[in-house]
């Protein structure tokens, strides 16, 4: 049987850095996600530690459909990137995003790595739509995420 906890930094990362198709996935290049949630088999929500190197980005600038977002800053100072501008961030601090919310992104401009822990539901037909970017997903007939052009055709 194997140990109900963990130390999060000893998690394995993502296996496929991103899911976005070329040229966005290169645009997340020095994000490594590790997939807290799916180690325990959590079905109602994800966790990610998610490690910005220097220059990196957390996603595109998105917002979601159905899910809420939750991040933590652990280390570093990422900048918070809404339509309310930019907010320094620091150790200690948190930032939510409801369904339907503002659009956000996190970026990396310093020269230390940022350290984020990353929650959010996974609730069924959840779309992401990406204001700045030729880019959105839907759900497909088994409910999976798909990226779409925004007038519909797939990547």
């Amino acid at each position: 049987m194997r140990s109900p906890a963990i130390r999060a930094a000893d998690a394995a990362p993502r296996t496929k850095p991103s899911n976005y198709p070329e040229p966005f996935a290169a645009m997340v290049a020095g994000r490594i996600k590790r997939p807290l949630g799916d180690l325990f088999g959590l079905k109602n929500f994800g966790v990610n530690l998610t490690r910005l190197t220097p220059g990196s980005l957390s996603a595109l600038h998105h917002s979601h459909s159905h899910q809420d977002e939750f991040i933590y800053v652990l280390e570093g100072a990422p900048t918070l990137i809404t339509e309310a501008g930019e907010t320094p961030l620091s150790p200690g601090m948190v930032a939510g995003f409801p369904a339907r919310g503002t659009p956000h992104h996190l970026e990396n401009r310093t020269a230390e790595d940022c350290l984020i822990l990353e929650i959010g539901d996974r609730s069924a037909g959840d779309e992401v739509s990406y204001p700045e970017d030729d880019l959105a997903t839907l759900a497909d007939l088994e409910g999976k995420r798909v990226f779409v052009h925004k007038n519909g055709t797939p990547y």
